[in-house]
């Protein structure tokens, strides 16, 4: 299974020179708990940071920076990890894991932002492997029990 089979490829953007203030609105309009931060550059958008409602409360408002003056480019994730959405999932997995990250921006062979996958999105999928492994269990429990004596 690859990334590209199961990322969201509907990605929030946002520019650096945005403001704190914008970027919040931003997730809140769309019901997001992240933007990812991109270059544009000739039609293609670069993934350069990603900034997450957790970065808001803790890195803004809990030091009283003020979110109308501070840019998203100032307090970004600036150590960006993305995964190519040829990579197999389980690779990507192992990357989120390993850094500790929920999200992970998805890129196309020329670096080009084209998903993002995150824990939720892996939730569920997973969740519905494991429904179709329980119906696949009792099936074959309620077969055995029409064909034993």
């Amino acid at each position: 299974m690859r990334v590209g089979e199961f990322c969201n490829r509907e990605v929030v953007v946002i520019e650096a020179e945005s403001s704190i203030t914008e970027a919040a609105r931003i997730m809140r309009e769309y019901h997001v708990g992240d933007v990812v931060i991109v270059k544009t550059s000739y039609g293609k958008q670069t993934p350069v940071g990603i900034l997450t409602d957790r970065d808001i409360a803790l890195e803004i408002v809990a030091k009283g920076a003020d979110p109308e003056i501070v840019q998203v480019g100032d307090a970004m994730s600036f150590e960006l990890v993305t995964v190519d959405e040829n990579d197999d999932l389980m690779h990507a997995i192992e990357i989120m894991r390993d850094k500790g990250i929920r999200r992970v921006p998805v890129v196309d062979a020329d670096e080009a932002l084209v998903g993002i996958m995150t824990v939720d999105d892996l939730l569920d999928l997973l969740s519905g492997v494991f429904v179709d492994i329980v119906h696949l269990v009792d099936r074959q429990r309620r077969r055995e029990t029409r064909t034993r004596p």
